[in-house]
């Protein structure tokens, strides 16, 4: 059982804040202004604020830099939350549509160009999976066995 309260600003605002943080990277290059040996000097975007004063500079020591980069790199095993949940490959069509339904936004118009035919494929009779076919042949042709790498062994009379 979860309890999640309401959202203040509406699910706009959530989803404006959740984007912060599963589709970007820990810093941008571009947000990079110098690195020497001891000290990085990064520009950072201070959201308590508004106008002008929303860009900020930070220096910090090169160890803490990387201390607090290295809070963003997943352990091994581990896997972006993009990949995964409602933006995950099978599901993103039909979230996408649903959230765009629930923020009341218009969808985008749908090319019929884009869409895949069919798959008429025949399933393997062993495992039900679709199968490939990599060559068919007429009534009157015989395969050819692939050639041999190695010379056939013979054998020696004794």
């Amino acid at each position: 059982m979860v309890y999640a309260k309401a959202p203040f600003a509406g699910p706009k605002a959530v989803l404006a804040y959740l984007s912060r943080y599963t589709h970007r990277v820990a810093i941008l290059n571009s947000r990079l202004i110098s690195c020497d040996g001891a000290e990085v000097i990064f520009r950072y975007k201070e959201y308590r604020r508004s106008g002008a004063d929303r860009q900020q500079v930070m220096t910090l020591g090169a160890d803490e830099f990387i201390r607090r980069f290295l809070l963003h790199v997943l352990p091994t095993g581990f896997h972006r939350i993009r990949h995964y949940g409602s933006l995950a490959g099978s599901k993103r069509k039909d979230s996408v549509a649903l959230a765009r339904r629930l923020l009341v936004v218009a969808s985008p118009p749908e090319d019929e160009a884009l869409a895949e035919p069919p798959d008429t494929r025949p399933p393997c009779p062993c495992c039900g999976g679709q199968m490939i076919v990599i060559e068919a042949f007429t009534r009157w042709q015989q395969p050819r066995a692939p050639p041999h790498d190695t010379p056939p062994i013979r054998k020696l009379a004794p």
